[in-house]
């Protein structure tokens, strides 16, 4: 079975050089056909349900400029859970049919269709058109009751971070920080919902907004935060849920290591991000802030979780790879990808553009120059419609961001042809057993992954200098792929920052 690869896209973003912002529309069937040709399984549109924005034009009603953040607003400050972003159609009165007709294009396609499910918090203005409002019935004269949908500070107005002002009196508790004094750090543009620790009519909501999306063709979710949310409410909506959609995918936004295996095996999810882990450790050897050989940690902390875990190198919360704040250029971050991408059978997730070597360099009103994409601005970020023109056309795309391109289409398509990668490929890590003085635990990782008689040796250097290492194969490795008839020694020549990829069957690619 081939190995689960999502694409996360933000369609605002993305083929809108000659709109206001991009459509539904515009993920098109180029833009499909050139995922599907990346391997891609799963695309994750980011942005989707309906959020506060300043935005006038294609059938929006523009929230409070005190509390949203950009002109165009977070995506995950929900302004009705059953409403699709009117911007994002051709015509707003029609961009329900509009996104269901993109499902059955992602579908046509080949792929699976992830949206995000936001339980945590919502726009300071939630107003559903189609469904009842939350919060209509709340006494508001208490801090928490178990049938109100929100927590209230009686007495107390709100009061947003520099001296902005939105009437909102008795203040509700913001969605991270129980207070009616939000900081400008804090989500100041979402309220709390409250689920507490038993079932309250809020779940019955949450449950509703899930099957009524499930309905659409959706195919899984990627639940935000979590951690914020009661566990009780997750075992019980993904239980329930499954009875009529057993196949729907839930994917874990949760950072604590230590809860990885509730969250799965407890709690039901079925992917997990492994943000705290295997992300944090390969940044922090491609920043040389700590050795290579801090990933043999990882997975043996991991276990049997892997195959569970999200691996990636970028999205929307992180700085992108190719940015002065990480990497520098794309090409720095080939080293970690070689390992994030072909370590083990965990599902890898591309942020769009990254292929391409995206930077995140722009300054944007809102979120500045900040080494990320930014989800609040109306924005162009070159590194992407670049891509797009490429996609469309054949041209535009710059040579260094088409190396980029060549170098992950490279990898994918290992994962997605060879068995070695797939899902019945085996890992061993041979860092262990080499010698000192022929192998730098510091910059080099090395391991094993084949099925079979298909066996590769992979070899990151993280160091900026190339390197040339000998990498003894012990009897142990030939004994856990003995069909494969391994050499007991091979010597490669790495360069800076990058990977070497080695086909043990006769095979060699940069060797």
């Amino acid at each position: 079975m081939q190995k689960r690869i999502l694409y996360q896209i933000l369609p605002r973003l993305w083929n809108n050089s000659s709109h206001f912002t991009g459509k539904f529309s515009g993920i098109d069937a180029e833009t499909l056909d050139y995922l599907s040709s990346l391997g891609v399984t799963d695309v994750w549109y980011t942005g989707i349900i309906r959020h506060a924005t300043l935005c006038r034009e294609d059938g929006c009603t523009p929230s409070d400029k005190a509390f949203v953040k950009g002109d165009a607003g977070s995506p995950y400050s929900i302004t009705d859970y059953y409403d699709v972003n009117p911007y994002l159609a051709d015509n707003h009165e029609e961009r329900m049919s509009e996104f269901e007709d993109l499902i059955r294009r992602t579908h046509a396609a080949g792929m699976r269709v992830i949206i995000d499910f936001v339980p945590n918090h919502v726009s300071r203005d939630y107003s559903s058109h189609i469904k009842p409002s939350l919060g209509e019935g709340d006494d508001t004269s208490v801090h928490w009751a178990p049938g109100n949908d929100f927590f209230y500070y009686p007495g107390q107005p709100l009061v947003l971070p520099e001296g902005r002002f939105y009437p909102e009196n008795p203040a509700k508790a913001s969605g991270n920080c129980f207070s009616s004094h939000p900081g400008i750090n804090d989500w100041y543009d979402t309220v709390k919902l409250n689920y507490c620790d038993f079932h309250t009519a809020t779940w019955d909501k949450m449950y509703g907004i899930l099957r009524f999306w499930a309905g659409k063709g959706v195919d899984g979710f990627r639940c935000d935060m979590v951690e914020l949310v009661p566990p009780a409410f997750f075992q019980w909506v993904i239980r329930r849920i499954r009875q009529e959609f057993p196949d729907l995918t839930f994917i874990a936004e949760v950072y604590e290591p230590n809860q990885y295996r509730f969250y799965r095996d407890e709690v039901g999810f079925d992917l997990l991000y492994d943000k705290s882990l295997l992300y944090d450790t390969l940044r922090a050897i491609t920043e040389g802030k700590t050795p290579a050989s801090d990933i043999t940690g990882v997975w043996q902390r991991l276990g049997d979780l892997q195959p569970t875990m999200l691996n990636f190198l970028e999205n929307h919360d992180e700085q992108r790879i190719a940015s002065d704040f990480f990497a520098g250029k794309a090409e720095n971050g080939m080293a970690a990808l070689a390992v994030s991408l072909l370590l083990n059978t965990a599902p890898f997730m591309l942020y769009f553009g990254q292929e391409a070597g995206e930077r995140g360099m722009d300054d944007e009103p809102f979120s500045g120059i900040n080494g990320r994409t930014s989800i609040f601005d109306w924005w162009k970020p070159e590194g992407i419609m670049e891509l797009c023109r490429w996609i469309h056309t054949g041209k535009g795309m710059n040579p260094d961001r088409l190396a980029v391109l060549a170098r992950y289409r490279e990898l994918l398509k290992l994962v997605t042809e060879r068995e070695a990668f797939g899902s019945e490929g085996k890992t061993y890590d041979l860092c262990y057993c080499q010698e000192e003085g022929e192998f730098d635990r510091n910059s080099l990782f090395a391991f094993l992954r084949g099925v079979g008689e298909e066996v590769f040796l992979i070899v990151s250097n993280f160091s900026e200098g190339d390197r040339t290492a000998c990498i003894r194969i012990p009897s142990e490795a030939a004994d856990f792929f003995p069909e494969a008839g391994l050499p007991d020694r091979i010597t490669v020549e790495i360069k800076g920052k990058d990977d070497t990829l080695i086909g043990l069957s006769g095979e060699t690619r940069r060797p």
